[in-house]
């Protein structure tokens, strides 16, 4: 696997696991800011290296009535504020080109979101922008085949790579993670496990006609997903994290609620404490 890397006070890469967690997307200035504050509370207090995450637009919506995020300017205002009040590193993803330069004033990790990874031209912008780069792996991709995205990074001269597994497609509405892809990506790459997206039911509408087509999600199965790819040996864990799951505007069918946070990292503490005592295989 390549060497590790930092994003200001997150090591990704090494020995310790790190965090990546927020709402899917920036719905209002004051719960962007509270939510960063009571992961950061959580976070803090175990000594569990955290990366806020939130959208400014999430142009892969199911519906064109779903909520899309406060929109670019107003978005990176909202993430600028979240950086610099509550102190943690920012991550945001991006759909078009044009919106890479002014991500990166602001963001220290650009995300590539999974329905977009083979997208070179934004793969290479994100990749010049010189910050560090997560490319979700799309669900209709191999992990073998994402080492062909990885090497569109490095060529642009970025080592700042990594990438988050959020599942592959199975059958219709469904997903299924195959936690030997893990293995496979860490040999050229750090890798992160997106526990909330691997839920996720995709565009399952309930189909009364009364609400937005949208997604579903079992959000019951982030446990133990995430309990599975931790002791696979991930370099860290993906989680979206809403106060108010019911109420989200986006993706709430399978975010984790805030309250249940802490137990949920205790747990992937043990776990990750008990394989490094692993005694290794002569």
């Amino acid at each position: 696997m390549s060497a590790s890397f930092q994003v200001r006070d997150v090591t990704i890469g090494s020995s310790n696991l790190f965090l990546i967690a927020g709402p899917c997307v920036i719905e209002s200035e004051d719960h962007a800011v509270r939510m960063a504050e009571i992961i950061k509370g959580v976070t803090r207090s175990l000594n569990f290296p955290f990366i806020f995450k939130a959208s400014y637009d999430k142009a892969n919506r199911t519906s064109i009535r779903s909520f899309r995020g406060p929109g670019l300017i107003e978005g990176l205002r909202i993430l600028k504020k979240v950086k610099d009040e509550v102190g943690v590193p920012v991550l945001t993803d991006v759909h078009q080109v044009a919106d890479v330069p002014k991500v990166a004033e602001v963001v220290d990790v650009i995300q590539i979101p999974a329905f977009l990874c083979r997208q070179t031209d934004l793969v290479l912008a994100a990749a010049m922008s010189e910050r560090a780069v997560n490319i979700k792996k799309g669900q209709f991709v191999s992990p073998w085949d994402m080492k062909h995205v990885v090497e569109k990074c490095r060529t642009a001269g970025n080592d700042k790579v990594f990438l988050t597994e959020r599942g592959s497609s199975f059958g219709y509405n469904n997903l299924v993670v195959d936690m030997r892809s893990l293995s496979i990506m860490r040999k050229f790459v750090p890798v992160v496990f997106d526990a909330t997206h691997s839920v996720q039911l995709p565009s399952s509408s309930d189909g009364d006609g009364g609400k937005p087509a949208a997604s579903g999600g079992q959000p019951e199965f982030i446990p133990v997903l995430s309990r599975a790819a931790v002791a696979a040996g991930v370099d860290g864990v993906f989680m979206e994290v809403h106060d108010n799951p019911k109420e989200a505007k986006s993706d709430g069918a399978n975010a984790l609620e805030s309250t249940k946070l802490r137990g949920l990292l205790k747990e992937l503490q043990a776990v990750h404490t008990a394989l490094a005592n692993v005694p290794t295989t002569p």
